[in-house]
């Protein structure tokens, strides 16, 4: 066949391919973009759409491959490196989706999509000052891009710069009426709210709940359910915008077939865990010794991991504990479920949520026969393919049953893990912390964000009250630092009577925290880690429940210290605990022998405890299960 007739041939082809596109008939449009491609080997263009199709059939190995054939024919080809850097991006591989666009030759022209789309690869490799610069380059071929602002807001969160980030948040509320709206609202508070600038936050918050309240299903992926958890929402709109990016994150999903979960003799449960969380991390720190002291001859368990390796003793101390731990980082999602399917998981456990770098979705897939939800998102998902979500009976009471699309499956006393393992060191002197040693030391050492102007007004009155009182924060980053003393200075409260400390390890954290007498909780978020690391410390912690899971994380771990009655019933009891407490010295140090002296034996730190709590619980769930029976409310088994 002559050359001139090939090129006809594969243009009829490649056009035919295009007419199958129009009809999402991938399959076929493949089919005839192959035709093409090798009846017309030079041609990048159809090696290009044969990576399209690739693409949308969820090949992405393949469509990397021949989006880097494109490139070979044409190294200049601005199309094929976005191709092969977009495919690369699904698979998680960030640095070489970089290296891609690295390799385009510098006198290519390059329009606003290119430079947004190499920003945001930057972005997803960690390179995030490289991405702002790319982010100004698209920004300056066409200014009035919402998505741009919003993903240069996302480079200036990772640098700590909440207020730059702020700013670029809320330039895209302003550029957009749809899903980047919702999604900047959603960060603008948070991000506001982590500087500590409130200024607009009424407001602000306002219009997010508005958003929220007029979502469509097609924003859904677009929506932060976690941006909820620290503002004042009800239970409803936290599960409605759940299950709005659940439905999201699942469209186009097509679950595997059911699996029987089968019981034999001497047949161990197959737990599966699903976590990026797999490093010096709140997670990991809290679960390592439940994985440790479980009973490995009624349980095998895989950890399912896209975490990333920070050579951690922590993150050697989880691999060690689990059966086989597989590495998922580059896997797509539906990979990992057909590796969950393959290994004969019986219960799927995601540590994630709606959280960053969470791959839950991969649950849509129904990977397992029994799927929960425990531990690193303190709420609802609002997905129906979540069987369980596991909590307790002050986390997640029955009553509250209708807050949750999962079923709620309760541990006796907390829902959170502890690690006896961790170091409990010698307290230091106050003045190696900043602290005057005479001092009443009121202590919260909760990210900014969770700190709103409601609780400020509290602290300042315990303040006025107790005049040899002084307020120990984190100092999470200088603009909240900044701010909040401004804020305490307009209440009242002088300098000298706020102290800010450093962000250290987990070990010099511990110690330090020594050196307070009592720790003040946050809501409508509490502190959760923080929270039990103060406990531990032998610091009590008052708190005031709400109608959240995540406001009532704080009284579940106090339940389990069996210290109660530091639990109040509303803000002005909470102020009036404190100074109380203030006010006899005596009653408040026989609270902190009590947790130094009952360390060990009380149930949040009972590890052994914990683990046959834990496990009892995941046997009623594959029992369940194994009978055919559908999920149910798991209630807590007698204390």
């Amino acid at each position: 066949m002559k050359t001139a007739q090939r090129d006809q041939r594969a243009q009829q082809h490649w056009q035919a391919g295009l007419a199958q596109v129009r009809q999402r008939q991938w399959h076929k449009a493949l089919q005839e973009f192959e035709h093409a491609a090798r009846l017309a080997p030079s041609q990048a263009l159809y090696r290009i759409n044969q990576s399209r199709a690739l693409k949308a059939l969820g090949r992405l190995d393949d469509a990397v491959a021949a989006a880097r054939q494109a490139l070979a024919i044409d190294p200049a080809s601005a199309v094929a490196c976005r191709m092969a850097a977009e495919c690369l991006t699904l698979l998680h591989r960030h640095a070489e989706a970089v290296d891609c666009f690295a390799a385009l030759p510098a006198d290519v022209p390059r329009d606003h999509d290119f430079h947004a789309a190499h920003g945001n690869t930057l972005f997803l490799a960690g390179r995030q000052r490289e991405a702002i610069d790319a982010f100004f380059q698209a920004l300056a071929l066409k200014m009035d891009s919402a998505l741009v602002h919003y993903r240069m807001g996302l480079c200036f969160m990772d640098l700590a710069m909440k207020e730059e980030a702020s700013e670029c948040f809320r330039t895209a509320t302003l550029l957009d009426d749809g899903g980047t709206r919702a999604m900047a609202l959603a960060l603008l508070v948070h991000e506001s709210r982590q500087a500590c600038r409130w200024e607009h936050l009424q407001d602000d918050t306002r219009a997010l709940l508005d958003a929220i309240a007029g979502a469509r299903e097609d924003d859904g992926q677009l929506l932060s359910p976690f941006a909820l958890l620290a503002i004042d929402c009800t239970p409803d709109q936290q599960r409605r915008i759940g299950a709005l990016r659940s439905r999201s994150l699942a469209r186009g999903v097509r679950p595997l077939p059911a699996r029987a979960l089968v019981r034999e003799p001497g047949r161990r449960i197959r737990v599966g865990y699903l976590s990026s969380d797999i490093y010096q991390h709140a997670t990991a720190v809290l679960m390592a010794e439940l994985l440790e002291r479980r009973d490995t001859e009624r349980f095998e368990v895989v950890m399912y991991s896209h975490s990333r390796d920070d050579r951690s003793l922590l993150r050697s101390r989880v691999i060690a504990a689990c059966d086989r731990f597989v590495d998922v980082s580059h896997d797509t999602n539906r990979t990992i479920a057909e590796r969950i399917r393959a290994d004969g998981i019986d219960i799927l456990v995601d540590l994630k949520g709606h959280t960053r770098d969470s791959r839950y979705e991969v649950l849509a897939y129904r990977p397992a026969p029994v799927q929960a939800s425990w531990l690193g998102y303190p709420g609802t998902t609002g997905a129906d393919y979540i069987d369980y979500v596991i909590g307790d009976p002050v986390v997640t009471p029955l009553e509250h049953a209708a807050h949750f699309s999962e079923h709620i499956a309760q541990l006796p006393w907390s829902y959170q893990p502890n690690d006896r393992r961790r170091a409990l060191p010698a307290k230091p002197p106050r003045a190696e912390v900043g602290l005057p040693e005479d001092a009443l030391v009121l202590c919260c050492f909760n990210q900014a964000y969770k700190i709103s102007p409601h609780m400020l007004d509290l602290w300042a009155r315990m303040l006025q009250r107790v005049p040899d009182a002084v307020l120990w924060m984190l100092a999470w980053n200088p603009q909240a630092q900044r701010n909040l003393l401004s804020h305490l200075t307009e209440r009242g409260v002088a300098a000298d009577r706020v102290v800010f400390g450093d962000k250290r390890n987990l070990e010099g954290h511990l110690a330090r925290l020594r050196c307070a007498d009592l720790f003040l909780d946050t809501w409508p978020c509490n502190a959760h880690t923080t929270a039990s690391e103060a406990l531990w410390a032998g610091v009590p912690v008052v708190t005031v429940p709400g109608a959240t899971f995540a406001s009532r994380v704080a009284a579940s771990l106090l339940r389990a210290c069996r210290l109660d009655e530091l639990v109040c019933d509303s803000a002005d009891a909470y102020v009036e605990t404190v100074v109380a407490l203030a006010q006899d010295r005596a009653r408040l140090k026989a609270l902190q022998r009590r947790l130094d002296d009952e360390r060990m034996s009380l149930p949040l730190f009972d590890s052994d405890l914990y683990a046959r709590d834990f496990e009892a619980l995941l046997e009623r769930m594959a029992d369940r299960a194994a009978h055919g029976l559908a999920p149910e409310a798991l209630p807590a088994a007698g204390r």
